[in-house]
Formats: structure tokens, C-alpha cells, sequence
């Protein structure tokens, strides 16, 4: 089992040591490289919006750092609570109220459908705790239409995320999906007028069961004990396949609306399907309260990991930017990156082969000859093979062994001028005539390989 990994003095900031960077950097890399695979665009917004912008919705006027100058003047430093929200700048606490504003500035310069992933830093203020960070990387996946975009895109962004993650070194993991529309239509039908209240409530099942969910749904959403009963049977349901629909039918869902969602539902499980088999799960009780999504929802969880929460949530959403012109739908997926990683080393899901990229360090015969060993370098290093040249021109077994502990596996003893030289495998003590224009190490010393814990590997 690893050690939990450092943190840096100020809580929820993380600080990964070189080794954990490198699991750090191959899970942008493999995000950014499926995204693209897939027709998507790296994008990357302004760090600070105005705070009146970020708080638009008034959910979380808590969590926001906000901007101040640095060496602010004696009267600027006072209480600013009476500050304007329009001229006050905030760190972004994601990357949606970003997307959102860039959208409609740069919208005569896009083309639509808008194709775009982003991984960035992100800020929030809130209070600290294993896997939770106030400053950290997330990664996300949107397809932004111009006043309309089709229902199979929701699957589409799904499978991308899908294929993202069976390409990290993670256990299995599930894909949760649901649809407002089935929802709702189910309430409907039950009933019930407030939907947004009983999404509310059946969202909070995970933290505080169904007892406690039952009791918001009568108190909060005016839902009668058979009512209440029914919603919750509702959120029970889980299916691998359309089984789903008959279960919804025999609870009393019915009409246009149910029928409209589990068809919108068993659509998407079928593409997830078909592109990514065994990952995709209807589950009814996914309800993602906020009332910004209106079509299909996902949140995903990693087997063995469910304490975790999802790693990976979203939806469709009508209306993500509006102007007098036009109306900006989208579907779109997050990753909490810099949690994910935090779990994969602290749970040793992943590891790095080695701590440097280096994978041949060129040793140093003397001072005079250095620029021998730094042309044995360039060589190496122009096809490709990552190399360094020793700090000082001391014993070989003194550079043999700072190679040892950065863990670099291969040793250079350069020749004379004109001829070629000798590489060690510092592993295994052979040592064999090698010429920089032609050597290649086996493939597994070649790059860095992010290692899971059971087994597998992933080249960086």
C-alpha cells in the first residue's frame, strides 16, 4: 500500500513529488489524446471571471477566491464586502461558467457543433479533505450546438469518457445513466408537481439513504407515503439492458413523456453498448439535482473505490448560453482529475517505473572530455531517447550509482574521439559496445510506464 501523498504545507493544495507527477501527467495525456482521437479541441479560459458572473446562480458564493492586487494600498487592503460584484474578479471554481462566457464572445469565430475539451486548474474554497482540494485539475468534454444539437451526441460524449477511462490504470468502472426526462414523465405521472424538489431529494440517496430521502420527499416536496414509495421503487431500478422500461411501466409510469425517456435512455445505452461493452448501467436513482440538466445525466464509479463518489459526472444541458440571437445546448462530461489521482496513489492503483524520465545518463571521464559525453547525448536525444549527461566528472562508480538512485537505467561510457562507446544496463551489470546513431533500449526502458497495481501497464 502507498503512503498517502504529500501535500504541501497550505491545506488543499497539493504538491505530487516528480514520481507522482509523471501518474499525474499520463492521465492529461491520455485524456487529451482520446479527446482528440475523437474530433475534440483543446481549449483554455482566463483563470479570473467577474465575480458577479460566477456567482450568477448564488449557490456557492462561499467557495469563490476572489482576485485582490498585490501590494494593495492601505485603503485598498480595508473590508472590501461592499465591493462591486461586476468589478471584482474571482478565481473560476470550474470551467462550465467559463465555457459559457467564451462561447458567446467568440461565437462568430466557432463553428458549431463546438468540439472542445479543457483541463485546467480550478479554485474553491471549501473546507479540505481526503481527495478534496481547493486547488486542482479538472478536465472536461463538451459538444456545444448553436441553437440546436442531436440526442445521440449524449451517448457520443459518453463513450469518449469511457474509452478515456478504460485507458487509465483504474479497477473496472460504471458508467450510471438516467434521463430528466424519464424522471420527470415518472413524477408526472405519480402526481407530483414539484420535480425539481423530489431531483433534489433523490439525489441526496447516496449520502443519506432512503429513510432520511423519504422523509424530504414528504416534507419538502409534497409527495404522499405512496407517493413517496413509488419515487424511491423508481430509484431503485437498475439494468444492464432495456429490462428497465418494464419495471418504470409497472410502477404507473406512463404517457408521452416516460415513453419519450426511456427511449432517449435506451438509445444511449445501446451506443455506450456497442462502442464500450460492459461499462453503461441504467440507474434511476442518478438525478444530478441541479436544474441545469434536461436530457440524459452519467456519474461513474470505480469498483472497490465507491467511497470515492463519482469520478466522472454530467449531462445534457438546453441552454448553456444565451443571447438575443441564439441558444447554446450541450452535453458535456467532468473529471475531477486531481482527485482521481490523489485516490490512484494513494491507493497504489498506479504507479511510475521510474522517478525521471531519463533513460540513459552519459557519464563524464573528465572535464576536457565532457563535450564527448554531451555529443553522445545529443545523438541519443535526437532520436527520441531521453537523456542527461552526469553533474560532475567523479569516479564511474560514484555516477553509476547517482544514476541508481534517480533510477535510470541505462549508463553511456562515451569512446575516444571516433569511436564508440559502452552502455550498462545498471540493472543487470551487462555492458555491451554501442554506437548513439543506432542503439535503442528495449521498449519497457524506452519511456516511463505508469503501472497499476494489479498488473498492466501504460506507456508515457
Amino acid at each position: 500500500m502507498a503512503k498517502t501523498p504529500k501535500k504541501s504545507g497550505l491545506s488543499g493544495f497539493p504538491e505530487w513529488l516528480p514520481a507522482e507527477r509523471l501518474v499525474e501527467q499520463h492521465v492529461i495525456d491520455v485524456f487529451r489524446e482520446v479527446a482528440e482521437l475523437h474530433g475534440f479541441s483543446g481549449i483554455e479560459t482566463r483563470a479570473v471571471e467577474p465575480l458577479d458572473q460566477l456567482l450568477r446562480k448564488g449557490e456557492i458564493d462561499k467557495e469563490v477566491y476572489v482576485l485582490r492586487r498585490l501590494h494593495a494600498e492601505e485603503s485598498d487592503a480595508a473590508d472590501d464586502s461592499g465591493a462591486d460584484p461586476a468589478r471584482t474578479l474571482g478565481l473560476h471554481f470550474d470551467l462550465t461558467v467559463p465555457l459559457a462566457r467564451y462561447v458567446l464572445e467568440h461565437q462568430n469565430d466557432l463553428a458549431f457543433p463546438l468540439r472542445r475539451f479543457q483541463i485546467q486548474k480550478v479554485w474553491r474554497g471549501e473546507r479540505p479533505q481526503e481527495g478534496r482540494f481547493r486547488e486542482f485539475y479538472q478536465a472536461d468534454l463538451d459538444v456545444i450546438g448553436q441553437d440546436t444539437l442531436p440526442g445521440h451526441i449524449e451517448a457520443e460524449v459518453a463513450v469518449v469518457m469511457a474509452e478515456i477511462l478504460s485507458r487509465l490504470p483504474l479497477p473496472s468502472f460504471t458508467v450510471h445513466a438516467n434521463t430528466r426526462r424519464l424522471s420527470e414523465g415518472f413524477f408526472q405521472s405519480l402526481g407530483l408537481e414539484d420535480h425539481a424538489a423530489v431531483l433534489r431529494s433523490l439525489d441526496k440517496l447516496p449520502k443519506i439513504g432512503a429513510a432520511a430521502v423519504r422523509e424530504l420527499l414528504l416534507a419538502e416536496a409534497g409527495a404522499t407515503p405512496e407517493q413517496a414509495r413509488a419515487c424511491l421503487e423508481f430509484a431503485s431500478i437498475r439494468t444492464r439492458d432495456d429490462s428497465f422500461a418494464e419495471r418504470v411501466r409497472e410502477l404507473g409510469g406512463s404517457g408521452e413523456m416516460v415513453e419519450q425517456g426511456i427511449a432517449e435512455l435506451t438509445a444511449v445505452l445501446e451506443r455506450v453498448e456497442a462502442a464500450v461493452p460492459g461499462v453503461i448501467l441504467a440507474d434511476l436513482s442518478i438525478a444530478r439535482g441541479l436544474d441545469y440538466y434536461t436530457g440524459t445525466v452519467f456519474e461513474t464509479f470505480v469498483a472497490g473505490h465507491e467511497s470515492l463518489g463519482s469520478i466522472c459526472s454530467g449531462g445534457r444541458y438546453d441552454s448553456l448560453a444565451t443571447d438575443n440571437r441564439h441558444t447554446y445546448p450541450g452535453v458535456g462530461l467532468s473529471i475531477g482529475l486531481s482527485r482521481l489521482v490523489s485516490r490512484m496513489l494513494s491507493a497504489d492503483l498506479a504507479h511510475a517505473s521510474r522517478t525521471v524520465p531519463t533513460c540513459v545518463l552519459v557519464a563524464v571521464l573528465d572535464e576536457q572530455s565532457r563535450p564527448l559525453s554531451d555529443a553522445v547525448a545529443r545523438a541519443l536525444r535526437g532520436r527520441g531517447i531521453a537523456t542527461e549527461v552526469a553533474p560532475t566528472a567523479t569516479k564511474f562508480g560514484k555516477q553509476i550509482r547517482y544514476a541508481d538512485r534517480r533510477a535510470i537505467p541505462y549508463v553511456w561510457f562515451p569512446g575516444e574521439e571516433g569511436e564508440v562507446g559502452e552502455v550498462k544496463d545498471i540493472r543487470t551489470g551487462e555492458q555491451a559496445s554501442a554506437d548513439p546513431a543506432t542503439w535503442e533500449p528495449p521498449a519497457e526502458d524506452r519511456n516511463v510506464r505508469i503501472l497499476p497495481g494489479g498488473g498492466g501497464e501504460s506507456a508515457i
